[in-house]
């Protein structure tokens, strides 16, 4: 399955500054403020697999127009062993996989990849939202506990920057990332093989010392006036 393949390349083969490894202490779930319900982020199990594999499958026209994929046709995996990569992953450091739950149903995924320690401290982010669920905020705010996370967290990897990469034409996650206050970097040339072809992106970051009450309030305030609708 394609969202294998690119989950696997951003969370396994991530560009690394030092050779030592920063293993992730992941927590069990990641619970929203709770003005927001009964929204959480929480790890990847075997024992998501049917239900996983249900909204993936009932969303797929719906994500396959963003949908990477590797140019060189990488084997496929089973949904075992992408969950065994993801453990792999989580030990060194390099990347995290968390499902968002609503009322104890999976809406969405969001991933933090390619992390680099050292000097940069940077993570690329990735996500997608059941379409039955679209216009509940869950992207922006999936976003926001993830930084949290990653920026603040004594369990997180402790991270100066986040970025999104968006095609251009994807108006929903340009709207998320607006409502986040995040910086527009500019188009990235070909940047990710998507639906077999090289794709141009746009793009956005986010900095740890831009978010000193933390990325959550940030998205409380900058959308309290914005009528949720991604």
């Amino acid at each position: 399955m394609p969202v294998f393949h690119a989950l696997l390349d951003a969370l396994g083969r991530s560009p690394r500054l030092d050779p030592v490894n920063h293993p992730l202490n992941m927590p069990d779930r990641m619970l929203s403020p709770h003005k927001y319900g009964d929204f959480v982020l929480r790890p990847v199990l075997t024992d998501d697999e049917e239900d996983w594999t249900e909204v993936r499958c009932c969303n797929s026209s719906w994500l396959e127009p963003w949908e990477a994929g590797d140019p060189e046709g990488s084997p496929g995996l089973t949904f075992h062993q992408w969950v065994s990569s993801l453990r792999k992953a989580e030990d060194a450091g390099s990347g995290a996989v968390f499902l968002m739950e609503f009322q104890k149903q999976i809406v969405g995924q969001i991933s933090l990849g390619a992390i680099c320690y050292g000097a940069m401290r940077t993570a690329t982010v990735g996500y997608w939202v059941d379409q039955g669920h679209i216009g509940n905020g869950f992207a922006p705010l999936a976003v926001a506990m993830l930084a949290d996370w990653a920026f603040f967290s004594p369990s997180g990897p402790h991270l100066h920057r986040i970025e999104i990469d968006i095609l251009p034409e994807n108006k929903r996650s340009l709207t998320v990332v607006r409502k986040l206050g995040m910086h527009n970097e500019g188009l990235r040339k070909r940047y990710m093989f998507i639906r077999g072809q090289w794709r141009d992106h746009l793009a956005f970051s986010l900095l740890s010392d831009e978010c000193e009450g933390g990325v959550v309030n940030r998205l409380s305030m900058c959308t309290r006036d914005t009528p949720v609708n991604t």
